[in-house]
């Protein structure tokens, strides 16, 4: 069951050349939303894993902007809070922000300080992870907030890019890798 629903989810990642700078093969999963079937089984496949991996999780912290819409219904499915890290500017009232570098570029993010407290156990969610900047930067931010970061999610890997070594000791899991 589970080879199939991985099976549903992986065809509808579609990829595009050259985007968004020539010799850059993305991966798009407008497809996988556009699926409910293929997005409930990616949901199902994510829950799963957390599920068998950690006895307790406090939240769900989503990268902006596609860890939106994955981590929001996984949080849901786990009885979880949600957690927003945000660009720079988009989040009101106190925040914690930490600027870090892109494949193409200089960004920040931003986390409200008062988003988790000191010991909270955090699942960080994305849809990506290719050169590990963002993810990097985001658990700088929940580490700053003093939360147990206690793994960090994405549905695709680019393993080539070497993403998940730059997180050192914090625990990773990809569902699909390509190279």
């Amino acid at each position: 069951m589970s080879d199939e629903r991985l099976r549903r989810v992986r065809e509808r990642v579609r990829p595009f050349p050259d985007f968004p700078v020539p010799g850059v093969l993305f991966r798009d999963i407008s497809p996988l939303l556009k699926d409910p079937a293929a997005f409930r089984a990616l949901i199902d496949l994510l829950e799963d894993h957390l599920r068998a991996s950690f006895p307790h999780i406090d939240f769900i912290a989503g990268l902006d902007s596609r860890g939106f819409l994955i981590g929001p219904p996984l949080a849901q499915r786990l009885g979880v809070g949600f957690v927003p890290i945000r660009k720079k500017g988009k989040l009101p009232g106190a925040t914690e922000s930490v600027s870090y570098a892109l494949e193409y570029g200089k960004a920040e993010l931003e986390i409200q300080s008062d988003a988790v407290e000191p010991g909270q156990k955090v699942v960080i969610v994305d849809d990506l992870l290719a050169t590990g900047g963002t993810m990097c930067a985001a658990c700088e931010l929940l580490k700053r907030l003093k939360a147990e970061i206690l793994e960090c999610l994405v549905v695709i890997e680019l393993k080539l890019l070497k993403g998940s070594e730059k997180l050192n000791s914090i625990p990773f899991y990809s569902l699909l890798q390509f190279d």
